[in-house]
């Protein structure tokens, strides 16, 4: 008996002795790479990231490096749980294909037979734009994101109402432009079709049957979270800047999901294993096909000298596609203020790989990426540290050169009226209101969410500067890089200001009102 004991012992000690040498075997691919990280943490002033690796079924790969916390010195896990932005859009896209699959809902259809409260700027717009639309952003209607950024509000049937006035900038389905109202929009399909709110239907239909117990959907739960990182920008002077966690649950569905790569990781294997997860079915076969597969084309991707590689560049539904060195590659990154991330995989070469970053618009899950797909590829080697170095420092070189040229050349004019005359409360409806007013000898805007000074350039034109709730009024890199320019009636009374909120959209005229009732700011 005993020797028998001692022959079972031995043979699992052998069986164990194997599978540690079959890790240490697959490990051997990720050699160096700790000083490659920490070398990238230096090169670009981040706190922390963290990254996990998956090759078919398991994961090969997870490590976090640098601070969750930088001033305690907390240490980035792989089970630190960071905001992943828009990398949030997919798992939106799988409710609608689930429901697809049950027979709920027909993404070709117009959108109206589903949510009939959704309203376009025009009727061929509402009764044409179906949610394949939405999904691939080729609905019309370019980006709005100052109206949930700089007039935030937790509402969705708010939200969805200033869809209405958003102007189209082209026909629909003529060209790729980016929208987070349209995920928005899907969310609010999801709760309508399903009587649940989108964030239950998440961790119904995906988080619990992935067991991604850490990950939740909004501010409050992350702010619960055991391990949760705090989110940096970086100053002028190279130190961190803590920033602070920007809420967006009226737009959850474009970007408000909060995980740890140990999470995503399960996520990556369903999409590289055809939807499925330990035999489970997470994602519809069907949609998955269709939603990694072009859907609208962004740009041609010719191969250029410094890119031969290059083939195309496309979105599907919720993901974006491309040629990476030969290989076919589906990736959606997000950001949102202090927080910078990307999840990427390869359908043909199984491979799935998830950086989460507490840097705010940051490169480096992009060179993190890069580095380990080169190395699971086995790809040439390629200094992406460096190169993403000297693009971005090209960069700043040139918009520091253009801010120096707009200086020397502007000529400022005072006012045309006294500031006293251009207090007041003004509206544009697929924005919000803004309320003008005085403080000491200096004219003030504020909007739900934020506060902006008026600094007065040239006759009626003001440049807008956020101040920070914490950190107050910073008048050298304070500003929003937006203008405001008052307009008179025909009695000479200031009645609107027109400004230009983001670069492709045409300027908008909002209305001076009369002080909107039970208006908080």
């Amino acid at each position: 008996m005993k020797l028998k004991i001692v022959i079972a012992f031995l043979s699992i000690m052998s069986l164990k002795a194997v599978a540690q040498q079959a890790a240490v075997k697959a490990d051997s691919r990720f050699n160096g790479l700790d000083t490659a990280f920490q070398h990238v943490l230096k090169t670009w002033n981040a706190a922390g990231f963290a990254v996990a690796v998956v090759q078919k079924n398991k994961v090969i790969y997870a490590k976090g490096f640098g601070y969750r916390d930088a001033v305690n010195k907390l240490p980035v896990t792989p089970n630190t749980i960071f905001p992943i932005g828009s990398c949030t859009k997919a798992f939106t896209t799988t409710l609608i294909g689930k429901l697809e699959k049950e027979g709920k809902v027909n993404i070709d259809q117009p959108v109206k037979n589903y949510l009939p409260e959704l309203t376009f700027y025009n009727e061929e717009m509402t009764n044409h734009i179906n949610l394949r639309d939405m999904m691939s952003h080729r609905t019309g209607l370019a980006r709005f994101d100052m109206s949930w950024y700089m007039f935030n509000t937790p509402s969705v049937d708010d939200l969805l109402k200033r869809i209405q006035y958003m102007v189209p900038t082209t026909g629909l389905r003529e060209k790729w432009q980016y929208n987070n109202f349209m995920y928005m929009a899907q969310g609010a399909v999801v709760s309508k079709l399903t009587g649940k709110t989108w964030a239950d239907q998440i961790n119904e239909k995906i988080f619990r049957p992935l067991g991604m117990t850490h990950s939740n959907t909004s501010l409050a739960e992350l702010l619960k979270s055991k391990e949760v990182s705090l989110g940096y920008g970086v100053k002028d002077d190279q130190s961190l800047d803590l920033l602070d966690y920007y809420d967006i649950s009226g737009m959850a569905p474009a970007g408000a999901i909060n995980s740890n790569v140990n999470d995503m990781a399960k996520w990556m294997m369903a999409w590289v294993n055809n939807g499925k997860y330990e035999s489970k079915e997470i994602i519809p076969a069907d949609f998955r096909k269709q939603a990694i597969s072009s859907q609208a084309i962004m740009d041609g991707g010719l191969p250029e000298k410094n890119a031969p590689d290059i083939y195309f560049a496309n979105y599907g539904l919720g993901w974006f596609m491309d040629s990476y060195r030969g290989h076919y590659r589906v990736e959606h990154g997000g950001n949102i203020d202090g927080f910078s991330a990307i999840s990427t995989f390869f359908p043909a070469d199984s491979l799935g790989i998830v950086v989460l970053s507490n840097q705010n618009v940051s490169n480096v899950p992009e060179i993190v990426k890069n580095i380990i797909s080169d190395r699971l590829l086995q790809l040439k080697y390629e200094d992406w540290n460096g190169k993403l170095k000297k693009s971005a420092d090209r960069r700043v070189a040139m918009a520091k050169a253009e801010q120096k040229e707009e200086t020397i050349q502007t000529q400022h004019h005072p006012a045309t009226h006294p500031l006293a005359d251009y207090t007041g409360t003004y509206n544009y409806p697929a924005y919000g209101t803004m309320k003008v007013y005085m403080k000491n000898d200096s004219l003030y805007a504020k909007t739900s969410v934020r506060t902006v000074w008026l600094k007065p350039t040239n006759y009626d034109i003001f440049e807008l500067f956020i101040i920070d709730p914490k950190k107050g009024l910073n008048t050298e890199k304070g500003s929003a890089g937006v203008n405001v320019q008052f307009h008179m009636n025909s009695s000479g009374n200031i009645d609107g200001f027109e400004t230009q909120l983001e670069g492709v959209l045409k300027p908008y005229f909002f209305v001076r009102t009369e002080e909107l009732q039970g208006l908080k700011w």
